[in-house]
């Protein structure tokens, strides 16, 4: 099978549009979403509304999905995140928070070797940054594979035999061999909000036959999602630090 892994989308609807393009040249089984569909950008209804049209999907909450369902409270976000949080809560059509509302928490264990969430799975808001966090995370899965979201930072993880050892992924195209007896952390980065100095957009393709993770990266247009955020009087900086992949 091959799974799409994305992850962080945060209303960011012309990035969005552009993985669905991106989509249409691939061969894609299953969707795996890894949680914030909402926060920061400006148009959080449209991203609900496309994605319920991504079938077979498995996907679980991020923080700022459970922020804006009023699941979590504002006071633990910093003030321009927290600004676009109660920004969303005010613009979200009522079927679409009923949507929130629904998603599950992670972890969640996909067709019996994949875990998926959203910061760890550990703690669904706890960041994975290095070689520490992630060898607390391996103590927590059961699965070969866990993809989680949250830092927007494309990422591996590898666990063998207790050594735990970290790999950032630069550049527009990486590819994992997935190996036996190896347990992996994979972030597929951020399709709406990248922070690694790349402000392309990204996600991976899983290839259970071949057992290749794929990374990829590809533009958006950057320009018109600025555009709506300065519209929606959102916090500038928002359109701003998309530029610059921070």
């Amino acid at each position: 099978m091959r799974y799409l892994i994305f992850a962080d989308i945060h209303g960011n609807l012309e990035a969005f549009l552009s993985l669905l393009k991106f989509v249409q040249e691939q061969k894609i089984d299953h969707y795996l979403f890894l949680g914030d569909l909402v926060g920061y950008g400006a148009s959080p209804n449209e991203i609900i509304q496309k994605i319920r049209s991504l079938k077979p999907i498995s996907m679980v909450r991020g923080n700022h999905d459970k922020a804006v369902s009023g699941l979590d409270s504002v006071q633990t976000f910093n003030p321009i995140a927290a600004s676009a949080i109660q920004w969303t809560q005010q613009n979200l059509l009522k079927r679409n928070l009923n949507y929130l509302l629904e998603l599950k928490q992670g972890p969640q264990i996909i067709h019996e070797n994949i875990t998926i969430c959203h910061g760890s799975p550990f703690d669904e808001d706890y960041y994975i940054f290095g070689e520490f966090d992630a060898s607390e995370a391996f103590l927590h899965i059961n699965t070969s594979l866990c993809f989680f979201g949250h830092t927007h930072f494309p990422f591996v993880f590898r666990e063998k035999d207790g050594f735990v050892e970290g790999t950032f992924l630069s550049g527009n195209s990486n590819e994992v061999k997935i190996e036996e007896g190896v347990r992996y952390l994979i972030n597929p980065g951020s399709i709406g909000q990248p922070r690694d100095r790349n402000s392309q957009a990204a996600c991976a393709i899983y290839n259970s036959k071949t057992q290749k993770v794929n990374f990829y990266r590809f533009e958006y247009n950057i320009e018109e999602t600025q555009k709506k955020i300065l519209q929606a009087n959102l916090p500038p900086a928002l359109a701003e630090r998309l530029s610059m992949g921070i």
